[in-house]
C-alpha cells in the first residue's frame, strides 16, 4: 500500500474517501501483528534471563517482584520503539503509544500498589505493631549470665580471626593458588567451644572453571579462645552449593528455584557437631502492611556438599501468608546458632525502644525512647550464641542505660538496666591505658566478673593480631586493667 494522502497529525484519506490511520498506512495489519508477536517473544526471552539473575520471590510482599514486572514492561516498550525506529521516524509515535498503553497501565498499577503497601505499613499508623516485633523481658545479669571460665573467653574479633584464617590458608601450597578465604564466616559454638568458621571461595573465574566440578575442598575453623586455626578437608567431594558458586549451584538461585515464593535473608555458614558444613539461610516474612515489619519465620538449612535442603521453623507468632506445613520443628536442629541476624535483631529492638510509647512520643516528648549502640558482640551461653549490644537514650548522650542479650536462634531478648559507659568510651579508655603502643581495641565482650558486668576486649597491633587484653568496669569506665594474657588481665 502506498503511503499517499497521509496527514500524520490526524490521519489521511484513502482513495475511497475513508479516513486512514497512521498504523494502516505505515504498518499494514498483517505486519503489525507480526511485529507485536516478535516483540512479545523477545520480551519473554529477556524476562526469563532477567529472572535468572534478578531472582525475585514470587511473593506479593517482595518489592523485588514489583520492580521485576516493571522492568519487563519497560523491555516490551523499548523493543516496540526499536522495532519501529521511532527515533528516526517520529511519525510512528501514535502507534508506539497505542502499543505501550497496556504496559504503562501495568506499571501505574504496580506503583499504586507499592505506594498503598508502604502507607498501610507506615510507622505513623502502625507504631504499636512495630514495637511488638520483639518481646523484651528484664533479666538479672548475675543470675542469667554465669561467671565465665576464662579458658573459654573469645579473645578474637571477626577481623583478627579472618587474618588468622587467611594466614593458615596461605601455608597450604595446594590451596593458596586456587582458593581464598570467603567473606562468609559465622561465630558459632562448636562442641562447646566458641569458634568462627570460614568457607572458601574460588580466587577468580578461571580457578572456578578448573575446580568447580570437585567443589570447594575444605573450610577453616578458627578457635576464638586459643587463636588456633585448622583447615578441615573433605574426603568425598567438596562443597558444591555456596554463595561463591555460579549458575544453578549459586546458593540464592538454587534456593529460589526450589522455593520460588519464599523470601530469603543473608546466608550464614555453619557446621553441625559432626563437622558437616551447612548454609543457614533465614526465611523472611513481612508482618506489618505489605512491606513492613521484617521478621524471620524459619531457615532453609542447606547441606553444602549434597544440596539437601530442610526448612526449619522458628516460633511463629501471629498469622503469616506463607505455607509453613513443610517446616520442621526446630527441636531437631538444636545445633543451629544463627537464624536471626544482627541487623534484624538491632532493627527490631530499635522499633521497640523508639515506638513502645507511641509514634508521636518518638518525635516530640521521646519519653523512654532508647536505641541500640553501634557496637555489638557475641556471648556463648547454654550452647547458644547471644548477641550483646548496649542500649542508650535517643537523645544522644555518651552513656549506656543498660544492655540487651538476644538469642540468635530463638530471638529471646533480655534487657539489663545498668547505667555505665558506652562501648566506644570503654574502648577509648582501654586504648588510653596502653597509648604508648597505639593498639586498637576490639568491640567489647560483656562478661560477668563477680556479679558485675564488665567489658572485655582485645587490643590489636597494626598487623591486626591480638597483643594484649583489657577489662573495663561498665559502671566506672575509668577502672581499667590490662595484661598480656587473659589470666594477667583478670
Amino acid at each position: 500500500m502506498d503511503p499517499i494522502n497521509v496527514d500524520f497529525t490526524g490521519g489521511g484519506k484513502k482513495d475511497d474517501g475513508k479516513k486512514t490511520s497512521v498504523k494502516d498506512i505505515l504498518i499494514p495489519p498483517e505486519h503489525a501483528g507480526r511485529k507485536i508477536a516478535v516483540c512479545l517473544v523477545i520480551t519473554v526471552i529477556l524476562a526469563a534471563v532477567l529472572y535468572y539473575f534478578m531472582l525475585p520471590a514470587l511473593n506479593f510482599k517482595a518489592i523485588e517482584l514489583y520492580l521485576y514486572i516493571a522492568f519487563v514492561c519497560l523491555i516490551y516498550i523499548g523493543l516496540m520503539i526499536l522495532s519501529t525506529k521511532l527515533f528516526t521516524q517520529p511519525e510512528y509515535g501514535p502507534y508506539v503509544r497505542k502499543q505501550s498503553r497496556v504496559p504503562l497501565i501495568i506499571i501505574g498499577v504496580l506503583a499504586a500498589v507499592v505506594l498503598v503497601g508502604y502507607l498501610v505499613g507506615a510507622t505513623i499508623f502502625r507504631a504499636d505493631d512495630y514495637s511488638k516485633l520483639m518481646t523484651v523481658e528484664e533479666g538479672d545479669f548475675a543470675a542469667d549470665v554465669a561467671e565465665i571460665d576464662f579458658s573459654s573467653v573469645p579473645v578474637l574479633d571477626e577481623a583478627s580471626a579472618t587474618t588468622i584464617a587467611t594466614r593458615v590458608l596461605g601455608d597450604l601450597s595446594d590451596y593458596v593458588s586456587q582458593f581464598v578465604v570467603s567473606s562468609y564466616s559465622t561465630q558459632i559454638n562448636y562442641q562447646g567451644t566458641p569458634v568462627r568458621v570460614y568457607s572458601l571461595a574460588y580466587e577468580n573465574i578461571f580457578k572456578w572453571l578448573r575446580n568447580t566440578s570437585e567443589g570447594l575442598p575444605a573450610y577453616i575453623i578458627v578457635d576464638m579462645t586459643t587463636e588456633e586455626a585448622q583447615v578441615v578437608r573433605f574426603e568425598d567431594g567438596g562443597m558444591r552449593y555456596t554463595p561463591d558458586e555460579h549458575f544453578n549451584r549459586y546458593l540464592p538461585r538454587y534456593l529460589r528455584f526450589k522455593y520460588p515464593t519464599l523470601m530469603f535473608g543473608t546466608p550464614n555458614f555453619e557446621i553441625d557437631e559432626n563437622g558437616a558444613p551447612f548454609w543457614v539461610v533465614p526465611v523472611l516474612d513481612k508482618t506489618i502492611g505489605l512491606f513492613g515489619g521484617t521478621d524471620v519465620i524459619g531457615a532453609a538449612v542447606v547441606n553444602a556438599v549434597s544440596g539437601d535442603v530442610t526448612l526449619v521453623s522458628t516460633s511463629l507468632t501471629g498469622e503469616t501468608s506463607l505455607d509453613t506445613d513443610e517446616f520442621v520443628t526446630e527441636s531437631e536442629w538444636q545445633w543451629l546458632d544463627r537464624v536471626y541476624s544482627a541487623s534484624v535483631i538491632n532493627e527490631q529492638y530499635n522499633y521497640y525502644g523508639l515506638y513502645h510509647g507511641g509514634f508521636w512520643n518518638s518525635l516530640f516528648g521521646q519519653s523512654g525512647c532508647t536505641e541500640s549502640t553501634a557496637h555489638y558482640n557475641y556471648i556463648a551461653q547454654d550452647d547458644d550464641v547471644w548477641l550483646y549490644t548496649g542500649i542508650t537514650s535517643v537523645t544522644g548522650d555518651r552513656g549506656n542505660i543498660g544492655f540487651i542479650l538476644v538469642n540468635q536462634r530463638t530471638k529471646e531478648a533480655r534487657y539489663y538496666p545498668c547505667a555505665g559507659a558506652e562501648e566506644s568510651s570503654a574502648m577509648a579508655s582501654a586504648e588510653g591505658a596502653v597509648q604508648q603502643y597505639q593498639y586498637q581495641a576490639t568491640s567489647p565482650l560483656l562478661l560477668n566478673i563477680g556479679g558485675q558486668p564488665t567489658y572485655f576486649m582485645a587490643l590489636k597491633g597494626n598487623d591486626g593480631l591480638v597483643k594484649m587484653y583489657a577489662m573495663v568496669n561498665v559502671q566506672q569506665y575509668n577502672i581499667v586493667e590490662t595484661g598480656g594474657t587473659v589470666a594477667e588481665c583478670e
